[in-house]
């Protein structure tokens, strides 16, 4: 039954794990050859004379933990260069500062409840005005792109509505215009599943707190460019603003994309498993996920995505308090924000993650209170699906 109904994405090509294993490894670079890179933790460097060094200085402005890690995330995105931040959020304010006082940015209605928040209180502070718009609508934006617009913003798929935007779709319009940068956050595919800059983009970013590390221990972001104009003003702003990662998380998350082909594959599969699952259950109102074929942009997916990771949401029958009941009965599922990890998280966007929202644009949007998340993780999936159906009954059966 499963094999029968695997819908058909991009044919991912060879090379994925191989680059994620050794791209940026090389032993020859430390002293010893050791073949796992070693941590180095220095904050400062020893040179050489006045003006010569070995290219690192300040922990800061470089690391060798650091600037390896940003060799194999450049690699797994066939860009050239990536830089890795504190945070996502911190990816997020370094990008959106590539950008001046009296500058335009289109961006996605659908998104992350923290880039949402940044752009709404804290970069509109500095004269910097974000416009919301349905990007599943090309049109849409090159309907919002003004004379001062420099850079679109987009989340595909969207958090938390799984929308699926046509990155090369709105590539194309935005780019009539020159000087717009178009960004797409990819942290929900992570490049294993979906790589914006083969669709056109300038400018992938991910919150690698997720997918990337997949353990729900470090907290990091990373953007990945092959325009060498763009790499030179981010280092600039990775060094000036400073929000940059600890050599010991670099280490991690370095450590955990040596599986991020097997995790991503086993989350595809649990995730389809799951959704297959929750579309046939009576106390579901509708589920959201881009290999279904149900799901609006559906074709969509399976022409820009080599396949879909463990996140996607449903409608609850009822409304809040089948909800709350619904939480409290889940026992493999845990009660939590984020998403990416090896183990299964449920919450609720409308009080959780995307509380910072403002009510009537969460109205339009869908993030109802019957509106559940899931982070579907690597345990076994039929145990994933009896504790759905379990939590299900109990909250909705009467």
């Amino acid at each position: 039954y499963f094999k029968m109904s695997e819908p058909q994405f991009k044919k991912q090509p060879k090379g994925f794990a191989t680059k994620a294993i050794h791209a940026g490894q090389e032993p020859e670079q430390w002293s010893g050859n050791p073949v796992i890179p070693p941590i180095t933790m220095s904050t400062t460097f020893k040179q050489f004379d006045l003006d010569n060094h070995k290219g690192f200085v300040y922990g800061r402005s470089g690391n060798p933990t650091r600037n390896m890690l940003e060799k194999c995330l450049a690699a797994l995105d066939d860009g050239k260069y990536c830089l890795t931040f504190a945070s996502g959020l911190g990816a997020t304010t370094t990008i959106v500062s590539l950008l001046n006082a009296g500058d335009h940015l289109v961006v996605t209605d659908d998104l992350y409840g923290g880039t949402s928040r940044y752009l709404r209180l804290v970069a509109n502070r500095m004269n910097i005005e974000a416009e919301f718009v349905d990007a599943t609508d090309a049109d849409a934006v090159a309907a919002a792109i003004k004379p001062n617009t420099k850079m679109v913003w987009l989340e595909t798929p969207t958090n938390p509505n799984m929308k699926v935007v046509d990155i090369e779709g709105v590539c194309k319009v935005v780019h009539k215009t020159p000087g717009i940068i178009v960004v797409v956050d990819n942290t929900f595919l992570s490049p294993y599943f979906q790589r914006p800059l083969e669709l056109g983009a300038d400018m992938v970013m991910y919150s690698v707190t997720k997918y990337l590390n997949g353990h729900s221990d470090i907290i990091m972001g990373a953007a990945i460019t092959s325009d060498d104009d763009l790499h030179q003003r981010l280092r600039f702003l990775q060094n000036s603003m400073g929000i940059v990662p600890s050599p010991f998380d670099c280490f991690q998350v370095n450590r955990s994309l040596k599986t991020l082909a097997l995790r991503m594959e086993q989350h595809h599969k649990s995730s389809l498993r799951v959704a297959q699952h929750l579309e046939k259950s009576p106390y579901v109102v509708k589920v959201l996920h881009p290999a279904l074929p149900s799901h609006p942009q559906h074709k969509l997916a399976l022409r820009q995505c080599y396949g879909h990771s463990g996140i996607m949401s449903f409608y609850i029958k009822g409304g809040i308090d089948e909800a709350k009941t619904f939480f409290k009965n889940l026992k493999v599922f845990t009660l939590a924000e984020s998403l990416g990890g090896y183990e299964s998280l449920a919450e609720l966007p409308s009080i959780m993650t995307h509380a910072s929202v403002p009510a009537e644009q969460k109205e339009k949007l869908g993030i109802s209170d019957s509106l559940i998340r899931l982070s579907v993780g690597l345990e076994n999936v039929e145990d994933l699906i009896e504790d759905l159906d379990n939590a299900l009954k109990a909250a909705v059966a009467k």
